[in-house]
């Protein structure tokens, strides 16, 4: 039975995803829906929100119909001084309640926003993993797999068949031979698995906001990719003049100068996955993040071979996102337009500020491939 207060949780549990989902494009393009993140929940700050509390007036204060005053004279709370007056105290302030919610709840709701299809994993191979069902009943059995419902049954049939039930007073007892437990058998399960290979340009020319649109998108991205994989393995590449892989905090907060080669970090990407993601095995989706501000124009002919003859045949699709600089030239994105005008499996997206993030999801993830 669902106690009363149990019911009032869950309805006010409603209440907060439902306010999460009317807000969702905003906390995509603002970036405050990332907040504590776990493995399976993500806490999220809902504004405008609280819990229901009693609140105590001030002391030896008087109340409604109490002391001075005229017919027609507004209330107010009793006691209380005007917003913005009085010294600074030690009191509790108010505080915007966090909520956690699982991924795939989030990954739901951004599915339902953007309109995005289900994604169909490429080629037949596919990895297997080991699962425990548990199945049927048998008369042996350890005691944590005792079957309450089926022993209780036959215990019950034994008192009514041997005449020693009593409806008036009612009392069933199992015995050795009563008890059922549960059956178990290991079954191999079939998924496919994916790796997520993100590539960013950390030169001079790429600034705090930018490296701040990145992240806000590569979580979406995470989110949604991972409602469809099982296993999701995350690779994270980083470049100037030269590429290396490095951990996720490393990717987000480094800061550098100097040139930028594009090409190291496709020549990277395209060794990792020769060397730890067989094609035939995975479902590879590499995403690059620049300014589009590559060094050379023989370094960008070099890049769109690497794209034509490598990288894009072995991916699901590679998806390139230019954000926006002051100092960046934004010329990349225009030579691959140019050069990949028939490719559907490169897909490019122009990022100009943190509003422009929801449609650069969309576009990425809207063929559902």
């Amino acid at each position: 039975m669902v106690s009363k207060i149990e019911r009032d949780h869950a309805r006010f549990r409603d209440i907060v995803k439902g306010k999460i989902r009317q807000n969702l494009r905003k906390y995509i393009s603002k970036g405050e829906m990332i907040g504590r993140i776990g493995n399976k929940y993500v806490s999220i700050p809902v504004p405008h929100i609280d819990l229901p509390r009693f609140r105590y007036g001030m002391p030896e204060t008087g109340g409604v119909s109490s002391g001075d005053g005229e017919v027609g004279t507004p209330l107010g709370p009793a006691g209380e001084p005007e917003e913005g007056s009085g010294e600074a105290g030690n009191a509790e302030g108010s505080h915007e309640l966090e909520m956690d919610i699982s991924l795939e709840e989030l990954a739901q709701m951004l599915g339902e926003e953007l309109e995005l299809p289900k994604i169909l994993p490429k080629g037949s191979n596919k990895l297997e993993s080991s699962k425990r069902v548990y199945r049927g009943v048998h008369l042996t059995g350890p005691r944590s797999l005792v079957h309450f419902k089926r022993t209780y049954k036959e215990a019950l049939k034994r008192h009514i068949i041997t005449g020693d039930f009593d409806p008036d007073e009612p009392m069933v007892l199992p015995i050795k031979k009563d008890f059922r437990y549960r059956g178990w058998k290991d079954i191999i399960v079939p998924h496919n698995n994916a790796v997520i290979i993100y590539m960013m340009d950390v030169s001079g020319s790429m600034g705090d906001e930018q490296k701040e649109m990145v992240r806000i998108e590569s979580f979406w991205i995470d989110t949604w990719l991972r409602s469809h994989y099982q296993g999701l393995e995350t690779r994270y590449i980083i470049h100037d003049a030269s590429a290396r892989m490095v951990d996720r905090d490393t990717f987000f907060h480094t800061k550098e100068s100097g040139g930028t080669l594009i090409s190291s970090a496709y020549k990277l990407c395209n060794m990792l996955i020769d060397r730890d993601f067989p094609p035939s095995d995975w479902n590879i989706y590499p995403f690059h993040f620049s300014d589009g501000d590559n060094w050379s124009s023989e370094d960008t002919r070099i890049c769109i071979e690497l794209l034509r003859d490598e990288l894009i045949p072995k991916s699901n699709m590679f998806c390139y996102g230019q954000v926006v600089s002051r100092y960046g030239s934004g010329q990349f994105i225009k030579d691959l337009k140019e050069n990949f005008q028939e490719e559907d499996d490169l897909i490019l997206s122009n990022i100009e500020n943190k509003d422009a993030i929801l449609d650069s999801i969309k576009t990425f993830l809207g063929k559902g491939k």
